[in-house]
């Protein structure tokens, strides 16, 4: 009872912050379309839910979620194997790579994809601009890499000695892989699987960009709904739909994380030199890297390209508001307001992440204790998945009554950016704490040092990288986030993302150019954060 209370103490400061800003904002957008006049509606949800147009949004986004999926699953092995397996020269350089696109602003991805897919553009040829094809493409080439990361991680400490010694027994390369590795891996896939899944489910700014009000997944329809129709009743009923799909999602999710997996079970073996019969796997993996690297070289030249020559006028013009004042202040400053707002959404993510992970990783001694813990975990996840549209109308509705009216407080998108990198930062932090072995804390404990002695000399040095890989990985999604910010982002002081999005709604060629321009600028930001990120070869960052 003691550890109980001891727990539920430590914990209560992250719960409370957890209910202010994210419990409170989506129980408020729920319940502006859940009550009528005080009064519970179930009618009206319900009416809401078997609209043939609610119907059909339901249906695209679970199918072109699934084929998403699969096709991320069926890429990502090869290069999971060849880059976590194989002792491949410049292979860290190609998994950062990989890296990039998945923290890559979503309205940067769009844009990529529709100057590559688009009539000008090199694939102009298939016609498959605003189709369900380019969406499905868009969401491939931003999931990738979490299949690479979190089946790569589990494949580069599988124990060879099985697969040899079926092969010493006569089975192919086939069979070795179908009856022994397969096997071991497949709680890594099914758990990298899910996650993909649920991030094509909730993507926004990929699938606003490339399919507009014609092909909506229930993310973009809570936006449409909630700032074109005004139909709070409907979003909510969204809303609710796709929590309860986020919350079975991480369920699995952390299940499968916990299951005892032969992958994790010995230390990690040498990287092989390749071989002829890894010709396929390094094939497929340049195929994906040229897939990878295709919408960026693209996106790249057509910022270099004005008037069909080539030239840095749209590099220029980021000083400027646009054509026919497209802007209300230069795309410049708005960089200035990302940067600003990132730096302080990243100190306020890696603090909660910091505590959170502490909590969730202590050596539990009853079932109880393990089964709260748990529960705490899964909880601190939850902002993974729900709508970030959810949240930042949420705080609209929420936050704006003394003593929480934080309409016009400068902190107001920082939090909602931090709610959404705090997923990412437990998850790159917490398996290392997981990994301490207890007993050195104990041993410090006995030799007379306090708990906060024992964190400094034990915790402190094994953790100090991933505290520093977690920053810049909640540094770089902060900087491209989209979907609250286009919310709560003031018009005087918007961030890259917004400015982006704004500039591909007005017409004029320049202004075009322009968001071209600023979206290569937004990519290089994050494209160097995760490279430096990348070197401090932190496992758990991407593994989720």
């Amino acid at each position: 009872m003691r550890r109980l209370a001891t727990l539920a103490l430590l914990a209560l400061g992250p719960v409370l912050l957890l209910g202010v800003f994210f419990v409170l904002p989506v129980a408020a957008m729920v319940k502006e379309g859940f009550f009528v006049d005080g009064e519970l509606d179930v009618a009206g949800v319900l009416e809401v839910l078997t609209r043939p147009r609610v119907l059909r949004v339901a249906w695209f986004t679970v199918w072109s979620s699934t084929v998403a999926t699969l096709v991320a699953v069926l890429l990502g092995l090869p290069a999971a194997y060849a880059l976590h397996r194989l002792a491949l020269p410049g292979r860290r350089i190609v998994r950062a790579a990989l890296l990039v696109p998945f923290v890559l602003p979503t309205v940067v991805v769009g844009v990529a994809f529709r100057q590559l897919l688009g009539e000008s553009g090199p694939l102009g040829r298939l016609g498959l601009d605003g189709t369900p094809v380019a969406i499905i493409a868009g969401l491939v080439f931003f999931n990738v890499a979490v299949v690479v990361r979190a089946v790569g991680a589990a494949w580069e400490s599988l124990d060879r000695r099985p697969g040899e010694a079926a092969a010493a027994l006569g089975a192919s390369p086939w069979q070795v892989l179908r009856t022994v590795t397969l096997p071991a891996l497949r709680p890594a896939i099914v758990s990298a699987a899910s996650v993909v899944f649920l991030f094509c489910a909730t993507a926004f700014g990929v699938v606003l960009t490339l399919g507009g009000v014609r092909y909506a997944t229930v993310e973009t329809e809570i936006y449409l709904l909630t700032t074109t129709l005004f139909d709070l009743r409907a979003a909510a009923a969204l809303s609710l739909v796709q929590l309860v799909v986020v919350v079975v999602l991480l369920v699995v999710a952390a299940r499968l994380r916990a299951t005892p997996d032969p992958a994790t079970a010995r230390s990690t073996p040498r990287p092989q030199r390749p071989g002829r019969r890894d010709v396929p796997v390094l094939l497929g993996t340049a195929t994906l890297l040229a897939l990878v690297a295709l919408p960026i070289v693209t996106l790249v030249s057509g910022s270099l390209h004005v008037d069909g020559a080539w030239s840095l006028d749209n590099y220029r013009r980021l000083t400027t508001t646009g054509e026919d004042q497209a802007l209300l202040v230069p795309v410049t400053d708005a960089l200035v307001t990302s940067l600003r707002i990132a730096v302080d959404a990243t100190w306020m993510a890696l603090l909660m992440g910091l505590a959170v992970s502490l909590l969730v990783t202590r050596r539990s001694r009853t079932r109880v204790e393990r089964r709260v813990r748990g529960s705490l975990d899964l909880l601190f996840m939850l902002p993974l998945g729900v709508s970030a549209v959810t949240i930042g109308f949420g705080f609209l509705i929420a936050l704006d009554e003394p003593p929480l009216d934080l309409r016009d407080s400068p902190l107001l998108v920082p939090i909602a950016q931090a709610l959404v990198a705090l997923p990412l930062v437990v998850r790159t932090i917490a398996p290392v704490l997981a990994g301490i072995d207890d007993r050195q804390r104990q041993a410090a404990a006995s030799l007379g040092a306090p708990p906060w002695r024992a964190l400094l000399t034990v915790d402190l040095p094994v953790v100090w990288k991933p505290l520093l890989a977690a920053s810049g990985f909640a540094f770089a999604v902060s900087l491209g986030e989209f979907g609250a910010t286009a919310f709560l982002a003031r018009d005087e002081e918007p961030t890259l993302p917004v400015v982006i999005f704004r500039l591909l709604g007005h017409p004029g060629e320049h202004n075009y150019g322009m968001a071209l321009a600023a979206s290569v600028v937004l990519a290089v930001a994050t494209a160097t954060v995760m490279l430096v990120v990348e070197r401090l070869r932190v496992p758990s960052l991407g593994a989720f």
